[in-house]
């Protein structure tokens, strides 16, 4: 009697422990994807991570305008680790930006204007610049693969 009890205590535990195992690893997968249903959404001002997506694009920008910019946002999405942004950049306070003074100055012609627009991928704990135009005259992200693989809504179009 005493060594069936035991192994029915020694069945009893091993089955304890297969349980909490099995609770472990799926708790693990599912936490990624709890945090990808988050879907898309638009960053709110004052946030953490609206300032992180513009201080993202800003180094790039700058170097093509001529520092210091300020932008004026047209679109921001996020979700799913990535983000894209349409913005109009500016002088501190909304000061317009001379095209002529900038690296554009031969291409003005054929620009739309200085707005830009970038595609963001959070990795290694920040947001880094994947694509970025300044002045297109076209929807330049329709059929390119790279955005096909984006989740629906971060794009405007």
């Amino acid at each position: 009697m005493i060594e069936s009890f035991s192994q029915e205590r020694r069945f009893f535990l091993y089955s304890q422990y297969l349980a909490a195992f099995f609770l472990s690893a799926l708790l693990l997968v599912a936490a990624p994807v709890v945090a990808r249903a988050q879907g898309v959404h638009e960053p709110a001002r004052g946030t953490a991570e609206r300032s992180e997506l513009l201080n993202a694009v800003r180094p790039m920008v700058e170097a093509r305008l001529g520092p210091p910019v300020e932008f004026v946002v047209n679109w921001m999405r996020s979700g799913h680790g990535w983000a894209f942004v349409q913005l109009s950049p500016q002088r501190p306070g909304g000061g317009a930006i001379d095209i002529a003074r900038t690296t554009f100055a031969n291409d003005a012609e054929y620009m739309g204007g200085l707005v830009t627009y970038a595609l963001l991928r959070h990795q290694y704990g920040r947001w880094n610049l994947v694509d970025f135009v300044i002045g297109p005259t076209d929807v330049f992200w329709q059929g390119d693969p790279l955005y096909a693989q984006l989740p629906p809504g971060l794009t405007p179009h």
